[in-house]
């Protein structure tokens, strides 16, 4: 159950390959309106998994083009099959797509922005970076990746930035040390992350003990990175006294609503906390993937985001609605 989102039927105008696990897609509407969108907006687009229809959601890459949108899709060995489906899509494929959408909500007033993208982080991050440079403000891109061979859109990437890009290849030895980085800022600039949970979590902690406004650190992420394991867990619906696993291959959220406990949802990233249920119980761990709870209310482990976060064991939740007395 999820809010009304706007569809288009879409065709696949252009692949190519953007890195070795990167593959990206443009995506012209058949009425070739391709609708105005903020910097940093992401789509969704309707996907077919074991043949069940699903969807998946992705950030558009660079400004507004007549072309279509234009999505990179990376290739992921832990994917629910999201991946596989889009890398198996040829020019000339069908596919539905939503309206864009964005959840970074920028401040174009900042004179100073710090931008940091991990992998394949940096779609988003394109167009942000092209909008600022257009506006003549300081910036500078922090890249984190594995390997400058491994990295997507890095010549255009240079070719936007010059000196303002600072890659971070772990195979060279230059990780990026978040405390510097935000120690160096100017007491006004804003931050927007993309990236693994890893990254936004160790974001959030040197922000916080830079002593910085919550407020200044915008970020996005996406649902596949975890701190445990990816594998199959039991939830138990304490109001139904029934059981349900949730494959290693298939969202909490997906396998709750596929069983008849409906569970309204967004965006389906952890980053709106529309899908939030309670937590009745817990044997076992609770992953919490979402950007949406602070760390104290993670620990609490009171609310889950089923749309991302798992667990190892099992879980009793409640999906009827309850008020938030506390």
């Amino acid at each position: 159950m999820r809010f009304e989102r706007k569809w288009t039927k879409c065709t696949v105008h252009a692949v190519r390959d953007v890195a070795p696990a990167i593959r990206e897609f443009v995506l012209r509407p058949e009425d070739s309106r391709v609708e105005h969108h903020a910097p940093g907006s992401h789509i969704n687009v309707g996907v077919l998994i074991d043949g069940r229809p699903e969807t998946r959601c992705y950030s558009l890459v660079g400004d507004v083009s007549p072309d279509g949108y234009r999505i990179a899709v990376r290739r992921a060995p832990d994917s629910h099959g999201g991946s596989l489906y889009m890398w198996s899509l040829k020019p000339g494929a069908r596919i539905d797509v939503s309206s864009p959408a964005s959840l970074f909500e920028i401040d174009w007033s900042r004179k100073s922005y710090c931008l940091i993208a991990g992998g394949i982080g940096i779609t988003p991050i394109i167009g942000i970076a092209g909008a600022l440079m257009r506006r003549n403000v300081e910036v500078k891109l922090h890249y984190a990746v594995g390997s400058r061979h491994a990295a997507a859109y890095l010549d255009e990437l240079t070719d936007l930035l010059g000196d303002r890009l600072i890659v971070h290849a772990s195979d060279e030895g230059r990780r990026i040390d978040l405390d510097q980085t935000f120690g160096r800022l100017p007491p006004d600039a804003l931050a927007a992350v993309c990236g693994p949970m890893r990254l936004l979590d160790a974001a959030r902690r040197s922000w916080a003990a830079a002593g910085r406004l919550p407020a200044d650190l915008r970020y996005e992420t996406f649902g596949s990175s975890g701190l445990l394991p990816t594998e199959s867990f039991r939830v138990r619906i304490g109001h139904s006294n029934r059981e349900i696993v949730v494959p290693e291959n298939k969202s909490m959220l997906d396998a709750l609503n596929d069983a008849g406990f409906e569970v309204i949802s967004d965006c389906e990233r952890g980053e709106c906390g529309v899908c939030a249920i309670d937590v009745v119980a817990v044997d076992g761990q609770i992953d919490h993937r979402d950007v949406f709870f602070s760390d104290h209310q993670k620990k609490a482990n009171g609310k889950i985001c089923p749309c991302v976060s798992r667990a190892v064991g099992a879980v009793t939740v409640n999906t009827h609605y309850q008020r938030d007395t506390r």
